[in-house]
């Protein structure tokens, strides 16, 4: 149990995606502030740890649904996998949320101020996703192919000559997103829809709601499983 608590929130949902769930329950952060341990976390939420270790323990005991093992997955597959779920899926919701939110604004906006705040922070966070992710796309990701390719690659073949520099600024704007998005789930109580909430507004916020969670295993996959083993084969070439 001991070992349990020292590790990091983020390894642990790297090493077993059903921790995820608990992590979730109670608002733990394991993408951006993954290399916190579980001691660490419990103390910042006022958590029992052994309770916290009892229901990890059961998450991972229970009956496995339908999943993928991305720890085990080779890195070239995984950025694949991110880009064609998790970018994709981004670039569709993006223009449908914020049109909903647009609209929910208009309308309800007199009653609930805290709409305009959310509407011009998912637009801010629309634009730094956007170019977050061609950023990877057009350079970091191809790099990092290349490296499972050719084991390292050549400075006259490619923009980067290490993944150093990159992965921290992709890290960086990664912390940035995570932050926006608490202060959005904040002023909205979690997203909750008030009691003269129609059904757009319900429906918008559970859009943001997919949508951030989406963010968090989308920020968890390359914090905690891509960008440490792209440095590790970098530094082992």
């Amino acid at each position: 149990m001991e070992k349990i608590k020292e590790s990091t929130v983020g390894s642990m949902v790297a090493d077993n995606l059903k921790v995820a769930s608990v992590f979730d329950k109670y608002g733990i952060d394991y993408c951006c502030k993954g290399n916190r341990t579980l001691e660490q976390v419990c103390k910042i939420h006022g958590l029992d740890p052994d309770t916290i270790v009892e229901e990890i323990n059961s998450a991972i005991d229970a009956p496995s649904k339908a999943g993928y093992d991305f720890n085990n997955w080779p890195i070239d597959l995984l950025a694949d996998y991110i880009e064609k779920t998790h970018h994709r899926y981004v670039q569709k919701a993006i223009p449908e949320i914020v049109r909903k939110l647009e609209k929910i604004t208009d309308v309800h906006g007199e009653g609930h101020p805290e709409l305009s705040d959310v509407l011009m922070m998912f637009k801010d966070s629309a634009i730094a996703l956007t170019n977050h992710m061609r950023k990877e796309e057009l350079v970091l990701f191809p790099f990092i192919r290349e490296m499972v390719n050719e084991g390292s690659p050549a400075s006259d073949q490619m923009p980067l000559n290490s993944v150093t520099n990159p992965i921290r600024q992709m890290m960086i704007e990664h912390d940035t997103e995570g932050e926006r998005f608490a202060r959005m789930s904040a002023i909205t109580n979690a997203y909750t829809v008030p009691s003269d909430g129609c059904n757009t507004y319900k429906l918008t916020m559970d859009m943001l709601k997919e949508f951030e969670n989406d963010l968090h295993l989308h920020i968890h996959l390359e914090n905690n499983i891509l960008f440490p083993k792209a440095l590790k084969l970098e530094s082992a070439s």
